[in-house]
C-alpha cells in the first residue's frame, strides 16, 4: 500500500509518544556523484568524495557502488511482535535514510523545534557533506524464525537464506553474530556513517535494538578496477579480481537475484542479493614475525606489486599451479571452486587490545552474492580446511542476510515486497 498520508507535526508526534516520524525538508545536499542506468543500477563510480549517491533505484546502493572509505555496520534484534508497528518502522527508516543520503537532517532537524522535546536529528552531521553515504538493509534468518507468524511472513523466507554451517576453526562469539536485521552504512566520512546508524537506532527505539556493530576503515576491496587495489592489515593487496561495479554482466550472473532464482514465495527478493558478514581477527603479532617469503607463499602473491606467483603485474592472470597447494589465492580462486564468485566490500578494523597486549584487529569481511549456497559456503569450506592463512586468522563473528531490491521511488520503502501480501 502506498503511504500518501501527510507527515505528522512535531507536536502531534509528542502526543503519540513519538511513534511516527516527521520528515521536514532542510536542504543541504551535495552534487550527485553516481550515475545510474535506466533500470536504476549503479553504473559508474562517484566523481567526488563529498557528493551524494542516489538512494532510489532497482538495487540498493552500497553493493555495486564504488566502495567508500569508512563503514559502520549494525545488526539489530526486533523487539516488537506488532506487524503494523514493524512495517511503520521500515517506512520511517526508509524516509530517514533517503534524507541522510542527500546530506539532509532527519525530520525537523537538530535544532529549531520544540525546546521541551528531543530534536529529530542528533546533529553531529550538521555542516558535513553527504560523503557518498549509502545505507543498505538486510533481513536475517531469525526474523522469519522468530517473527514469521506474527508478521505474516513465515512462508516467505527465501530458500537461499540459510544459516551458515560451522566451519573448521570458527570461534564465533554470540554477541558478534546473527541479527534479525542489519544496516550497512558506508561513507567517506566516519562521522557521517556513525550519524546514520545512530539516528536509525534512535528512530527504532522500543521496536528494535542494536545486537552488535562494527566500525571499519581502509576499505580492503574495490569495485572500481581503475582505482588502486587497497591493502589489508597484513600489508597485502586484497580483492584484485573483485567484480567491478560497472560489470553488469558479472553482477547479473553472480550478485543480483532474478525471478528465476526466487520461486513464487520469495519473488520479493528479485533485484536483491545475499550478504555474508564475517569478523575475522588477525593474529597480527605472529604475522609480523613471519618471514617475507612465507608471507608471500601464504597469499600466493608478492607483497610489493601484488603480482601472482611467477607473474610481473598485479592483474596478470594467475597460474594457480605455480602457487603452493595451500596458498590463499589458489584456494579462493573461482577456478578452484567450480566458478563460485562473490562481490567483496570488506574493511579493516582495530578495536583496541584484548587485555593481553595484543591488537584486536583484522578484517570485517562483507560479501554479496546471488546464493550463499553457491557462493560463500563452498569457497569458505575449501579455505577453512586447507588455507595456510588459517594459522594467522580466526573467524569470531558471523551473520547472513537477505538484502531486498532497491527502493524504487518516494512512495516505496525498504522490504515492501516482503510485506506486500497484506499491504496492497
Amino acid at each position: 500500500m502506498t503511504d500518501n498520508s501527510p507527515a505528522p507535526s512535531r507536536r502531534s508526534l509528542l502526543a503519540v509518544g513519538g511513534a511516527g516520524l516527521a520528515l521536514g525538508a532542510a536542504a543541504a545536499g551535495g552534487a550527485v556523484a553516481l550515475a545510474r542506468s535506466d533500470d536504476g543500477a549503479d553504473m559508474q563510480p562517484a566523481a567526488e568524495s563529498g557528493g551524494a549517491v542516489p538512494f532510489h533505484g532497482a538495487h540498493q546502493a552500497g553493493i555495486a557502488t564504488a566502495v567508500q572509505d569508512r563503514l559502520h555496520f549494525a545488526a539489530f534484534d526486533v523487539k516488537t511482535e506488532d506487524r503494523e508497528e514493524f512495517v511503520q518502522l521500515l517506512k520511517d527508516w526508509t524516509k530517514a535514510a533517503a534524507l541522510m543520503a542527500e546530506g539532509r537532517p532527519v525530520g525537523e532537524g537538530a535544532f529549531g523545534g520544540l525546546a521541551e522535546a528531543p530534536p529529530d536529528d542528533t546533529g553531529e552531521a550538521l555542516g558535513l557533506k553527504p560523503s557518498r553515504l549509502t545505507l543498505t538493509i538486510g533481513f536475517g534468518p531469525s526474523l522469519f524464525e522468530k517473527y514469521g507468524k506474527a508478521f505474516g511472513i513465515a512462508d516467505r523466507r527465501p530458500a537461499a537464506l540459510v544459516e551458515l554451517p560451522r566451519f573448521p576453526g570458527d570461534n564465533l562469539e554470540r554477541t558478534r553474530s546473527g541479527g534479525d536485521l542489519c544496516v550497512q552504512a558506508c561513507a567517506d566520512d566516519p562521522q557521517v556513517a556513525v550519524h546514520a546508524i545512530r539516528n536509525l537506532a534512535r528512530i527504532g527505539f522500543g521496536k528494535v535494538a542494536i545486537r552488535w556493530s562494527q566500525l571499519g576503515f581502509g576499505k580492503t576491496s574495490s569495485t572500481t578496477p581503475d582505482a588502486q587495489t587497497p591493502r589489508n592489515l597484513m600489508g597485502f593487496k586484497d580483492g584484485t579480481r573483485n567484480i567491478a561495479g560497472t560489470d553488469t554482466a558479472r553482477l547479473d550472473r553472480h550478485v543480483w537475484v532474478t525471478d528465476k532464482d526466487t520461486g513464487k514465495d520469495a519473488a520479493w527478493m528479485a533485484g536483491g542479493s545475499y550478504l555474508v558478514a564475517r569478523r575475522i581477527r588477525m593474529n597480527i603479532e605472529t604475522w609480523d614475525r613471519t618471514s617475507l617469503q612465507e608471507q608471500e607463499d601464504v597469499f600466493g602473491r608478492d607483497k610489493g606489486e601484488g603480482a601472482p606467483v611467477g607473474k610481473a603485474k598485479e592483474r596478470d592472470e594467475p597460474f594457480l599451479k605455480a602457487m603452493k597447494p595451500d596458498a590463499h589465492v589458489r584456494l579462493a580462486h573461482p577456478d578452484s571452486n567450480d566458478g563460485a564468485t562473490i562481490l567483496r566490500r570488506g574493511y579493516s578494523f582495530t578495536d583496541g587490545t584484548d587485555g593481553l597486549g595484543r591488537l584486536d584487529a583484522g578484517l570485517f569481511f562483507l560479501a554479496y552474492q546471488k546464493d550463499v549456497r553457491k557462493g560463500f559456503i563452498p569457497v569458505q569450506r575449501a579455505l577453512s580446511a586447507h588455507d595456510a592463512l588459517n594459522e594467522y586468522i580466526q573467524h569470531v563473528g558471523s551473520a547472513v542476510f537477505a538484502v531486498p531490491p532497491g527502493v524504487r521511488d518516494a512512495s516505496d520503502w525498504w522490504g515492501r515486497g516482503l510485506f506486500a501480501a497484506k499491504d496492497v
